[in-house]
């Protein structure tokens, strides 16, 4: 086993699974403290770093690309700060984290890992029920329900239509970006069968993020209900081949009534002088075996 422990947290690796658990420090962020312990398994892994800076250094974590709902639904934007996937090393402990890093590189060479992306999410995401407040609102999911309830600071036009209930089946995406600079951030979600290209202000299915301390939780919320959707590069559902028609067959007492016509035309044929006896009598033979 593997182990680093540090003021921005612990990292343990057993050979299967890497646990990392954010530290209490002040410095460790509202998000990682939120989200608390992560489980990651070998096979979500894409590779491993350790980056050495003068005062302190970096492990990072590099996962298969659609392996993590988090980072699915972030879409890569989270700062360095809530990362879960980064902790913060002192100096006096690099040599540590080379070990680390080696016992991990061996584990994906010895387990043959692939780097490629997935398909289908390697890990769970955020437990639920989870309630968070920012921006113009709270929102809350319980697994089955998005709700989004608005503030006094929600705009008129958006906050008339009251509270929303979202059913995860009627959510066809959902989309977390933070605030910069100038630009306010938001968490989205899409809705079947009706589209917006409203701005997150007016938008009663968005919440509007200003920058402030709890936004970044809002990625959670977008995290829990990724992790129940449809994984986007699942491959579609086969579509049933149906067993080709048979070709229309008479019906008995149809096909009955024409052998009997066809009797009767062999036997004119042959009273007419057409068909020689052996003929004729070759002919009846055929007709009578399928009657």
């Amino acid at each position: 086993m593997a182990e680093i422990l540090q003021r921005d947290g612990t990292w343990t690796f057993d050979g299967d699974t890497l646990r990392l658990t954010p530290g209490r420090d002040k410095g460790v962020s509202l998000l990682r403290k939120t989200l608390g312990e992560l489980s990651v398994p070998l096979g979500a892994l894409a590779g491993v770093s350790f980056e050495q800076g003068k005062k302190s250094g970096r492990l990072r974590l590099r996962l298969r690309d659609g392996s993590d709902p988090l980072l699915q639904a972030t879409g890569g934007r989270l700062a360095d700060s809530n990362d879960p996937y980064q902790l913060s090393v002192d100096s006096d402990r690099y040599g540590v984290a080379e070990y680390f890093v080696d016992e991990i590189r061996n584990a994906l060479l010895l387990d043959e890992v692939p780097t490629d992306a997935v398909d289908s999410y390697l890990l769970a995401g955020p437990a639920v029920p989870l309630s968070v407040s920012a921006g113009d609102g709270t929102a809350g999911f319980d697994g089955d329900h998005v709700r989004l309830e608005w503030n006094w600071k929600t705009e008129d036009a958006k906050a008339a239509s009251g509270a929303r209930t979202l059913s995860l089946a009627d959510i066809a995406g959902v989309e977390w970006h933070p605030s910069v600079g100038l630009e306010n951030g938001y968490l989205r979600f899409t809705v079947r069968n009706a589209p917006t290209k409203a701005p997150p202000k007016y938008d009663p299915n968005s919440v509007e993020l200003w920058g402030f301390k709890k936004d970044p939780l809002m990625a959670l919320v977008a995290a829990a209900v990724q992790a129940r959707l449809p994984h986007p590069a699942a491959p579609a559902p086969k579509q049933l081949t149906p067993p080709p028609a048979e070709p229309d067959r008479p019906a008995p007492e149809a096909d009955h009534d024409a052998l009997l016509r066809r009797l009767r035309e062999l036997g004119d044929l042959h009273r007419s002088g057409v068909l020689t006896d052996e003929e004729f009598t070759m002919a009846k033979q055929a007709v009578l075996k399928r009657l």
